[in-house]
């Protein structure tokens, strides 16, 4: 065999959380894959906390537990999430408990380069993942299999193309899935803080004047701060030096934690929605943020992107023993088994998006009552924790 030319199985594009999960699945399926992504820098044990956090549901465990990726994070890094209190306009609040839901958990928070790590080392232990840190440039897909050209000269074959390389997908554009996309004019800012008082485990979360602000338990009395305020804010809170920035979050939070120590500079991501027209095209699919990307108040964009993950394993696990991993018959399944998901996620997290974002009195009064009749019914909140879980 040439060594500039080799043939996979399957090829991910992308190195993301959500490519090296699919890269895991599809090769602990009996694939042979290539993955086109960069190592993640290794984690000092001592390391301060990763500025990216994620609320993993019990989906998202579920997978990394199936994958054996779970059982080798490090849990003193890891915190549950036993309550959430959500606080709207005046002294409208909602409460939701992991021990009223019956579950164990309502979520893990969890650093995006501990899992990553995790993911790595796993990808090394597997003999049929072949990593390479070169660039596609070129994607050309015909009835018997899709040829990549990569940056470095090399070419790959592979049955199936997994296209996991974020919201300006350049596989999306190489298949002409056209994006719709709406910017909320707002910045995600994040940062993390030493709190004086205990978290008990709790997530808090307030809707402030059309903007968001998240405070997410992280072990050993620390929280990490998500919040979505609009652009030009973001820019005058991200400047802020830490101690006027952990200052600001006291005054917001009306001192929910106590006093705030910054330990983890601020950080910002730009927000939108944003909505594809196929996820699947002969030989290719679409994952992650290159199918979807939603408003992060509900904290799902990536448990969203590994429930396409464990859909598209579970696809090619049911795959009938004639059929091709690029026949459009079984990537059609995979798009259809994914359209409700997105759907109503995006429609749930938009839609409050839009509802706290409106001014005015009236608007305010609707909103307080939303949440007071959400908060009387035990039975709507457990619906509520059980879509959150996945």
């Amino acid at each position: 065999m040439n060594a500039h030319h080799q043939t996979f199985d399957a090829a991910v594009i992308g190195g993301g959380l959500v490519g090296k999960t699919a890269a895991l699945a599809l090769t602990q399926a009996g694939l042979r894959v290539a993955l086109l992504a960069q190592h993640c820098a290794p984690l000092a044990p001592d390391a301060a906390f990763d500025s990216r956090i994620y609320a993993l549901s019990a989906s998202s465990q579920a997978l990394l537990e199936r994958l054996r990726v779970w059982q080798a994070l490090d849990t003193a890094r890891l915190s549950p999430v036993y309550d959430m209190r959500v606080y709207g306009d005046a002294h409208a609040e909602l409460h939701f408990s992991a021990f009223q839901a019956a579950v164990p958990q309502l979520a893990w928070i969890a650093e995006s380069s501990l899992i990553e790590q995790a993911l790595d080392s796993a990808l090394r232990f597997q003999p049929n993942v072949t990593w390479f840190d070169a660039r596609a440039q070129g994607l050309d897909v015909q009835p018997r299999g899709a040829t990549i050209g990569l940056a470095n000269g090399n070419v790959l074959e592979a049955d199936l193309v997994v296209g996991a390389d974020g919201a300006h997908s350049w596989v999306r554009a190489q298949i002409g899935s056209k994006a719709d996309r709406r910017d909320y004019r707002q910045t995600g800012v994040v940062a993390n803080f030493k709190a004086e008082r205990p978290h008990g485990e709790t997530a808090y979360q307030w809707f402030r004047d059309g903007e968001i602000i998240a405070l997410l338990p992280l072990p050993d009395g620390h929280v990490s701060l998500v919040w979505s305020a609009h652009a030009d804010h973001a820019e005058e809170l991200m400047a802020l030096a830490p101690a006027r920035l952990a200052a600001e979050v006291e005054r917001v939070t009306m001192g929910a934690l106590g006093a705030l120590e910054c330990v983890t500079p601020a950080k910002g991501f730009p927000l939108a929605l944003q909505t594809v027209d196929r996820l699947a095209a002969p030989r290719v699919v679409l994952v992650g943020d290159a199918a979807h990307l939603i408003h992060p108040l509900a904290g799902q964009g990536m448990n969203l992107g590994l429930r396409d993950v464990a859909s598209l394993a579970d696809v090619i696990a049911k795959k009938e023993a004639f059929r091709d991993l690029g026949d459009m018959v079984l990537l059609r399944r995979y798009e259809r088994s994914r359209s409700e998901d997105i759907r109503a996620l995006m429609i749930a997290t938009d839609g409050l998006q839009r509802l706290f974002a409106v001014p005015g009195f009236v608007a305010r009064a609707v909103r307080n009552a939303g949440m007071a009749i959400v908060g009387a019914q035990p039975l709507i909140k457990r619906w509520l924790v059980s879509s959150a879980l996945g």
